[in-house]
């Protein structure tokens, strides 16, 4: 019987060990980022004019400035996807701006506020986009002087991976979407659609404004069997996952903070 007790003690004792590594491992893992490895990574897309309706997608020009005017304020750098590539000192409170999809009004709202407050940005374009007839997307001249300025860097969004045509770009629940792999194709109709797809992505920008360092997963969708390519070809990438990026564990697949009308970046930026 007394073997019985110590050898349920001893149970008893692991148990309780393992619950409070697990406890720990937990809490470390949701504890804030310190302040040196801290990177907060804000995601926009499309600006409107003042006055004009707002989606998640959307901020005004008003809010942008009103943005960039407060990271001035509070003593926040923005910095772009080379100066984390190229393993820089960045400055303290340092942030990365990232724009998805290429909307033409980060040239035409945007990029007169980069100027203005001498503020960096990258942009992350559908790379067919400027080929087509489509007033609403940047032009490959619209980017080239934006890079020229070393305000803007244009990062990757895939060549045409996300659900354009019939999905209107839109996440599809019940469907494959962005770079993700459908069950029903083999390896080659894998590589021809996906893999072949950022690759010209990176190739084309590349030819038009210098070679990109950055590419923002459509939907943040990750697809593990096109991640060799992409750590191949883009040394920092960003996903829609929520957080503040360590930089302690790299660049990739960094976790981005949504900014909407209705959040205040100081709600936002509170743990930083």
């Amino acid at each position: 019987m007394k073997r019985q007790g110590t050898r349920r003690a001893a149970l008893v004792m692991t148990a309780l060990l393992l619950a409070s590594a697990a406890f720990w491992s937990a809490a470390l893992r949701q504890a804030p980022v310190p302040a040196k490895y801290a990177l907060p990574v804000l995601m926009y897309h499309h600006l409107v004019a003042d006055g004009e309706p707002c989606n998640d997608m959307t901020v005004t020009a008003g809010r942008m400035e009103e943005d960039l005017k407060w990271l001035r304020d509070n003593g926040y750098h923005t910095v772009l996807p080379r100066e984390l590539a190229d393993g820089e000192d960045l400055p303290k409170k340092a942030v990365l701006l990232t724009f998805d999809d290429g909307y033409r009004s980060n040239y035409q709202l945007l990029y007169p506020l980069l100027e203005k407050y001498r503020m960096k940005a990258v942009i992350s374009i559908i790379t067919c986009m400027p080929d087509l007839p489509a007033d609403n997307f940047l032009s490959w001249d619209m980017c080239r002087e934006m890079t020229d300025s070393g305000l803007v860097e244009i990062g990757s969004h895939t060549n045409h991976l996300h659900n354009l045509g019939d999905r209107g770009g839109c996440f599809d629940p019940d469907g494959i979407n962005g770079i993700q792999r459908d069950p029903a194709e083999s390896d080659e109709e894998f590589r021809a659609r996906v893999l072949d797809d950022i690759q010209k992505s990176y190739d084309r920008i590349t030819w038009e404004v210098g070679r990109p360092t950055f590419f923002a997963y459509p939907f943040g969708v990750v697809e593990p069997e096109a991640e060799d390519l992409i750590e191949e070809l883009f040394p920092v990438t960003a996903v829609t996952r929520p957080g503040i990026t360590d930089l302690r564990k790299g660049t990739r697949q960094m976790p981005r903070l949504t900014v909407t009308m209705d959040t205040p970046l100081e709600k936002l930026l509170k743990r930083t």
